[in-house]
């Protein structure tokens, strides 16, 4: 009787090349928009250029995912924690 391994990684996100669904929509629009840029307009420099900036993006694009923090510039904790009510009224005269 064969055996077979629960699936217990059914809450991850889902990944497409490596890259979450929204991000791989972002660059495959992205392709598809140099691939129409160099159609209509055939040069090989342009055709280098747009090899280079889809993965030069798909690049930035793994970076971004694999390391999140990169992206949070706000501060996620207040300094100090409090239970105190704060209210617009200065009882300090």
């Amino acid at each position: 009787m064969k055996n077979y391994q629960v699936y217990r990684n059914i809450r991850k996100r889902a990944l497409l090349f490596g890259l979450p669904v929204s991000l791989f929509a972002l660059q495959m629009s992205a392709l598809i928009g140099s691939l129409l840029v160099v159609i209509f307009s055939f040069s090989l420099i342009l055709l280098m250029g747009a090899i280079v900036v889809n993965t030069s993006l798909y690049v930035i694009l793994l970076k971004l995912t694999h390391q999140p923090y990169l992206l949070h510039f706000a501060k996620v904790f207040p300094s100090a924690i409090s239970n105190k009510k704060t209210t617009p009224i200065s009882y300090e005269d």
